[in-house]
């Protein structure tokens, strides 16, 4: 029986096939993709997935149901939250200029299979983030004719009643999405061009209800009299921040489209801060008009700010708002399908996904293979699944994938640099170290004792630590870390963190509703946790960290991605039961996937050293002398060369 349990020794070697991190290539910057996009380009494309139809839908439904006037300090403090996730993403952007996002920032950090399962979320989070999008724009657009579209296919084709189906085949839904695939195929820089178009004409009628709105805003509808600014507490403002967070979840189509920058170091940054900044102004600006043009507790949810026009006597400004609602929700659209097949081409580059997905076409230099299929996928999608249920999928695989780069920005920063081959001199003899003296390895005479040890104490304080090792001032406090591998403590203390982050929140959670705890232990655990997390920040940032001026870097390293991590975590507790169960089946795929395919053909996997044949083995034997002691044993394949013949009697001796 214990014959067929596996040995330790398999079992290590297949928890480091796990954990084994992606080898990237000496020069970043090559690529078989079209490096065409600037900064313009990319700040446009993270504006145009932020700003969709939550600009038009998402302000008049928290302010109406959630926040009230208080909608505006939601989105400052969600904007705040998004920014801390979008600095990680900006510096891995600047850092590893490879398309895959998530994935890839994960797949070069901390591990082979983690990298795989944040890929496979963020595929799905795309599709059906692409289709739910396409049926909204259906919908809006059904809306205007009086709902005839839904009419004559109810009637024409007819409805159906199936569980997981929609009411009826959304065939413009699914076309906008198939002429949305077709444009993307074509290439990044025609894509950025429609994106421009869409983007312009939306940011133009924005800046109209801005200038409509300020015209005719009334400050009394913030008065008490309309029930005040901040109506539902501090508790609405903060339930109205997890709402308005997943407004600025489309900032990671910059750093998927870094591959296809011009400069990513400068311009991936840059796009980055210059679209959340936008896109945080534009939603803040426009709850202040929405709000102080009408009561904010006659507010339509559906249509907001049209309905607020209609009021004020201005119907035609309604046509307006609603083609900018369709041509932000375009943005959204391409953004998705743009995204999409780049991670998925990442991930089939890498070998963990199907081979045929990594073909990019010669001309166009677009992964047209993966934008094809996904394209077609994601119509059938919004052509017949019914996908309101779905929706809140979307969420967890962002803040899934954000809690993963911000711990992937701890762990990176805190591992040694790569060491490069001595630079020759001019002569071809290798450089001196810069801790060796000027005459090379020549010895120096010394007056006193003394005098060497204050050689011995200069030198150490001029010794620079390598990432990872911990900090001079902590080694008479922390000495017993020293004797661990750099990087290895601070890769304990970031699991360690993400633990009593996740204990933390669901005590905050879950503590006085699910879990029924008494005062005395809910406040025991509380601080428990809040120690435990403290601690292992604490004790990452007694090590020392990379410090780069090449690229950018995010700040307050390890308390900006501890704070996103523990936000991102708080913000999955709060989702329901139902999305953890979709999440978890969907995890069960991706692990058949991984295991049945993923894992054998992993380029990591080809690059692992192979186990080489032995041609002889020695046994040792009890004897007199060392002669008798030694025998050789040949593989019966092979003869014996150049060593003595041995019978098999000596063998069985």
């Amino acid at each position: 029986m214990a014959r067929w349990l596996p040995r330790s020794t398999d079992l290590t070697r297949f928890c480091q096939k796990l954990n084994r991190v992606k080898t990237l290539e000496d020069d970043m910057m090559e690529t078989s993709f079209n490096r065409c996009l600037s900064t313009i380009d990319l700040t446009l494309l993270g504006i145009g997935g932020m700003v969709g139809s939550g600009l038009y839908v998402l302000t008049g439904t928290v302010a109406k149901e959630i926040a009230g006037p208080a909608v505006i300090v939601s989105f400052i403090i969600a904007g705040f939250a998004s920014l801390l996730a979008a600095l990680c993403y900006a510096e891995f952007g600047a850092r590893v200029p490879k398309t895959g996002s998530a994935y890839m920032f994960t797949y070069v950090s901390v591990g082979e299979i983690w990298a795989f399962l944040i890929g496979w979320n963020v595929l799905l989070e795309y599709m059906i983030g692409g289709a739910a999008v396409a049926r909204a724009w259906s919908g809006y657009l059904d809306s205007i004719f009086n709902h005839k579209i839904k009419n004559f296919t109810e009637t024409h084709v007819g409805a159906w009643q199936v569980p997981f189906l929609a009411r009826y085949p959304d065939f413009l839904a699914a076309a906008i999405l198939l002429v949305a695939t077709t444009f993307i195929s074509f290439g990044a820089k025609v894509s950025s061009w429609l994106n421009h178009v869409f983007s312009a004409i939306s940011m133009g009628i924005i800046l109209f209800i801005l200038i409509m709105g300020f015209v005719l805003a009334q400050p009394k509808n913030w008065s008490t009299q309309e029930g005040g600014f901040a109506p539902y507490g501090l508790s609405g403002i903060m339930a109205g921040t997890a709402t308005c967070f997943y407004a600025f979840v489309g900032f990671d189509v910059i750093a998927a489209s870094s591959e296809e920058a011009r400069n990513p170091q400068r311009a991936v940054p840059r796009a980055i801060a210059f679209s959340l900044g936008l896109a945080t102004g534009a939603y803040i600006l426009v709850s202040v008009v929405l709000t102080l043009m009408v009561p904010w507790h006659t507010l339509d949810p559906d249509s907001a700010l049209a309905d607020a026009f209609y009021r004020r006597g201005y119907a035609w400004a309604g046509f307006l708002v609603a083609a900018g609602s369709i041509c932000a929700m375009n943005t959204v659209l391409l953004s998705n399908l743009f995204s999409l097949p780049r991670i998925v081409y990442a991930m089939a580059e890498d070998g963990l996904f199907f081979q045929v997905f990594s073909r990019v076409h010669p001309r166009t230099q677009v992964p047209v293979v993966g934008i094809v299929v996904f394209g077609l996928l994601m119509a059938l999608l919004a052509l017949v699944f019914d996908l309101e249920a779905l929706v809140q999928f979307l969420s967890i695989g962002t803040l899934l994938a954000y809690t993963f780069v911000a711990a992937s920005i701890i762990v990176l920063r805190f591992q040694q640099q790569k060491k490069d081959v001595p630079a020759l001199a001019p002569s071809g003899q290798r450089n001196p170290e810069p801790n060796e003296g000027p005459s090379g390895g020549e010895l120096k005479e010394y007056e006193s004792f003394s005098d060497k040890l204050q050689l011995v104490d200069r030198d150490k304080s001029k010794e620079q630590r390598e990432p990872g090792q911990l900090k001079a001032a902590f080694e008479p406090y922390l000495e017993f870390l020293s004797d661990f591998y750099p990087g290895e403590v601070v890769t304990v203390a970031v699991v360690t963190l993400m633990v009593s982050a996740i204990c933390l929140c669901s005590i905050l959670v879950f503590g006085n509703t699910h879990l029924h705890l008494p005062t005395w232990s809910y406040s025991l655990l509380l601080v428990l946790f809040s120690l435990g997390f403290l601690l292992s920040l604490l004790l990452i940032w007694a090590h020392e960290q990379q410090h780069s001026t090449q690229t950018f870097q995010i700040p307050l390293v390890p308390l900006s991605p501890a704070l996103s991590i523990i936000l991102n975590i708080y913000l999955m507790l709060k989702l329901s039961y139902m999305t953890w169960l979709r999440f978890a089946v969907w995890l069960l795929l991706g692990l058949l996937v991984y295991f049945g395919y993923g894992i054998w053909h992993s380029k990591e996997n080809l690059r692992e050293p192979r186990p080489q044949r032995v041609s002889a083995r020695y046994v040792v034997f009890p004897g007199g002398s060392l002669e008798e002691r030694v025998q050789a044993v040949q593989p019966s394949s092979q003869p014996a060369t150049g060593l003595p013949d041995t019978n098999t009697d000596d063998c069985k001796r």
